[in-house]
């Protein structure tokens, strides 16, 4: 710490030190006790909680039963000090009056004594506070000493936890687990208390891990387990068989079965285990399996336990016979008797020795069994005559079997019951509708259901058989509505049950007689095969067209879609009137044929409304014609066609079919350039309105006018065509004449002589030549003084008379 600054804390320090009183206020005094843990931080604070830090502070300190206190740390506001020997009670440090001691030690223990002075208004207040600082040292981790790691059942064995250190006073706790495991308990009713566990005598019930928990006024710790082993045994030992089959005098097992002998000693360490056959020994271990027994295995077996530690043994003997039933197991069986009145209830187990013994038992008390008996009165199979009427539906009877090698025995067992609903008949047409098959079924059932075919006369047909019944009928037209019954029973059953069959022709019905469809539309037949069922024998239906042709998969115009007793036909792009009329629907099984009619009517779309034509003209090549009509009156329409053919032809010869020159033209148009004409051939149109497929009354005929003539473009096109060529031919002859002065001085000097200010002087000397070329050239003349005015006229070279030219434009159209 930094030394304190201030003239008055060199004044208070001296009384302080010298354990004089301030004369500065009244004096507080204050005495209380601290508890601080060692290795823990503690705070000892100068004065009440509540009040102001003190302007300065004096702490001291006095261990106890020591002599006078020594000086801990002073401090000023911010500033403090601590003194050279504070060290061995902590890491002291002074805050604000309060002082901290962290890491503390177990030498803080002893009185601090504060003296503070406080500033008050007006006036300094002294206060004085003794702090009795209890340190408290947390309890070490314990540790269990027994007096002996292992000690025999009976003995006297005692645990002792201890702890290095820890405050006083101490608190004692133990704890025993099994040495298997398990959760931990407090070993209630053991002898001792405290820090010692005495177990007085030991036994077997003692052993387990033990570990002891020591607490404080600080803390709680609890040792590491120790192990207490108790050494014991052996007991009597406990012999078992697998399977277990007791028998008088000891044990039972069937032959060629594994036999699995097993010895149990309680002992500690565990028992070494030895067994003998007859006295020989055969077997070292605690468990012995007898693969596949053998009669002559049967005998005396001992099994020896000895404990190697406390060399003590004991041992166990049991007898074993060797049985063996009878192959497989007991088979149950239900037979209706032959008036289909009773039901005969059959259980057979035959072989083994002893013999197997049966029993059926049930809801009601059975009749007396029939006994059929080897070796005295074992019994190999038992017959019960159970009444049907007395019976309810679903009773089950078991039959039991007994055997010496079966300690549980053996059972098989049935439920006598009527399934539900009824019978259910069906006919089908075998071998190319040759033969004609009744089959009647019932399955389920115990025993099962007895069926049996008869005629609507009550004549019996075939022979009766259980769960199925099939009769066999050549097929003819004898057969139609015949009925046929079949009749079930069952012994639970007291009224008996029965399904029929009528055989007959199939029953067609369409979904319409007349179906209506416009043409181009598509239309769509149904018809399906009513009733079907049971008596359907199996019926193909087919479709004729109005042609009484079979309409058969793969045809463009009609489509089929089958169901299993329906077929619908669908015509398609109907046209008028060849698909229109009666198609037959029909259907042919074993014992006839029918037919249905169905009538299919193509409508036509309404008429159109009437077409004039408004103009028809040439193009000025003859080659195309421009076409443009008109409706008249109301109607639906789709669009326009146009028809063309030659309008003159070689007489004694009748004019050419219409042709189309254009079609699917849309319906708001009016007018239609038609082209790949031929100049020389004339022709004829007309025009026609159509509604889908329905072509409305032709327009009248009529042959394309010729182009009027327009000869202005023409003339006027020649005209500038002139003129520009007169234009270039002027300049050209110009420029000519310009170049060759001297070929044609006239030209040239009517061109370029005048006598306007900007005419040509005469060129008198070669230097005005040159002036003159250069001038054609194009380039300035040099400058040079002015002529001088001539002394006389020149002489007059007009005389000859002037040159006209004239240039002629010829237009061609």
């Amino acid at each position: 710490m930094e030394p304190w600054r201030g003239a008055w804390i060199l004044w208070l320090l001296p009384a302080l030190a010298g354990g004089q009183p301030l004369a500065a206020g009244e004096a507080a005094y204050e005495e209380r006790t601290v508890t601080g843990v060692r290795g823990r931080a503690v705070e000892l604070s100068c004065g009440p909680a509540a009040s102001a830090p003190p302007a300065a502070v004096f702490w001291s300190f006095a261990a106890e039963g020591s002599g006078p206190p020594r000086a801990v740390a002073v401090g000023s506001g911010r500033e403090a000090a601590v003194a050279a020997g504070a060290g061995t009670l902590g890491r002291v440090s002074l805050r604000n009056g309060t002082l901290e001691l962290r890491e503390l030690r177990a030498a803080a223990r002893g009185r601090f004594l504060c003296q503070g002075l406080f500033p008050e208004p007006g006036r300094l207040r002294v206060a004085y506070a003794a702090v009795r600082l209890r340190v408290l040292v947390p309890v070490s981790k314990p540790f269990v000493r027994p007096t002996a790691a292992a000690a025999a059942e009976g003995a006297a064995v005692a645990l002792t936890c201890a702890v290095r250190e820890g405050t006083a006073p101490l608190s004692f706790s133990w704890q025993h687990r099994e040495p298997r495991g398990g959760p931990s308990a407090s070993p209630a009713g053991l002898g001792g208390s405290g820090a010692e566990l005495r177990l007085t005598p030991a036994n077997r019930s003692h052993a387990g891990w033990y570990a002891c928990t020591v607490g404080n006024e600080v803390n709680n710790r609890t040792s590491e387990p120790v192990y207490l082993d108790i050494v014991y045994g052996p007991d009597a030992p406990a012999i078992s068989v697998e399977p277990f089959s007791p028998d008088e005098g000891g044990f039972s097992a069937g032959e060629r079965e594994d036999v699995v002998l097993s010895c149990l000693a309680p002992s500690n360490p565990p028992s070494r285990y030895v067994w003998l056959h007859n006295g020989s020994q055969v077997h070292t271990g605690q468990t012995y399996v007898i693969a596949a027994i053998a009669r002559a295995q049967a005998g005396a077996y001992t099994c020896l336990a000895e404990n190697t530690h406390l060399q003590t043994r004991t041992q166990a003997t049991i007898l074993l016979t060797v049985y063996y039933p009878p192959a497989g197991s007991p088979s149950c069986s239900a037979l209706a008797t032959g008036d289909l009145r009773a039901v005969a209830l059959r259980c057979r187990w035959v072989g083994g020795f002893p013999p197997a013994r049966l029993r059926w038992v049930g809801p009601g008390p059975p009749e007396e069994e029939e006994e059929e008996g080897v070796m005295g009165m074992s019994f190999s199979m038992a017959t019960s005559i159970q009444p049907g009427a007395a019976t309810r539906n679903g009773s089950s009877f078991s039959c039991l079997a007994s055997h010496p090698a079966l300690p549980q025995g053996a059972v098989c067992g049935t439920t006598l019951w009527v399934p539900a609903g009824g019978p259910s008949c069906v006919a089908a047409a075998t071998k190319g509708d040759e033969y004609v098959m009744l089959r009647c079924r019932w399955e389920g059932g115990t025993p099962p259901v007895t069926l049996r075919w008869r005629d609507s006369g009550g004549r019996a047909l075939g022979d009766p058989s259980p769960s199925a019944a099939v009769l066999v009928l050549s097929a003819d037209g004898s057969l139609e509505g015949r009925d046929f019954v079949c009749a079930a029973a069952h012994p639970l059953r007291a009224a008996g049950a029965e399904c029929r069959l009528r055989l007959g022709v199939p029953e067609l019905e369409a979904e319409r007689s007349e179906v209506a469809v416009l043409e181009g539309g598509e239309a769509r037949l149904a018809c399906r095969r009513r009733g079907g069922g049971a008596a359907s024998l199996g019926a193909t239906v087919v479709w004729y067209d109005p042609k009484e042709r079979e309409v058969t998969p793969g045809l463009a115009k009609y489509r089929l879609e089958r169901g299993e007793a329906w077929l619908n036909l669908t015509v398609g792009d109907a046209e008028w009137p060849g698909d229109g009329g009666v198609y037959r629907c029909a259907a042919a099984n074993a014992v006839g044929t029918a037919s249905l009619p169905v009538r299919l009517r193509v409508d036509r779309y309404p008429a159109p409304p009437n077409v004039t034509i408004s103009k028809l003209r040439y193009t000025r090549a003859r080659t195309e014609v421009r076409l443009e009509w008109r409706t008249q009156g109301a109607g639906n329409l789709t669009g326009f066609m146009v028809q063309r053919r030659q309008a003159k032809k070689p007489p004694r010869r009748a004019p050419g079919p219409w042709e189309t020159a254009a079609g699917d033209i849309e319906p708001h148009s009016r007018d239609r350039r038609l082209g790949g004409l031929d100049p020389a051939v004339v022709y004829a149109f007309r025009v026609l309105a159509v509604n889908h497929r329905t072509a409305g009354h032709p327009s009248e005929v009529q042959t394309p006018a010729e182009p009027p003539f327009e000869a202005y473009p023409a003339v006027t096109g020649a005209a500038v065509v002139g003129m520009l060529v007169a234009t270039a031919a002027s300049l050209l002859a110009v420029r000519w004449v310009a170049r060759h002065r001297d070929t044609l001085p006239r030209l040239h000097d009517l061109l370029f002589h005048t006598a306007s200010p900007g005419a040509q002087e005469p060129i008198g000397t070669p230097e005005d030549a040159e002036t003159a070329a250069s001038r054609e050239d194009g380039a300035a003349p040099a400058p040079a003084a002015a002529a001088p005015e001539p002394l006389s006229a020149p002489p007059d070279t007009t005389a000859d008379p002037p040159v006209n030219v004239t240039i002629t434009v010829t237009a061609t159209p």
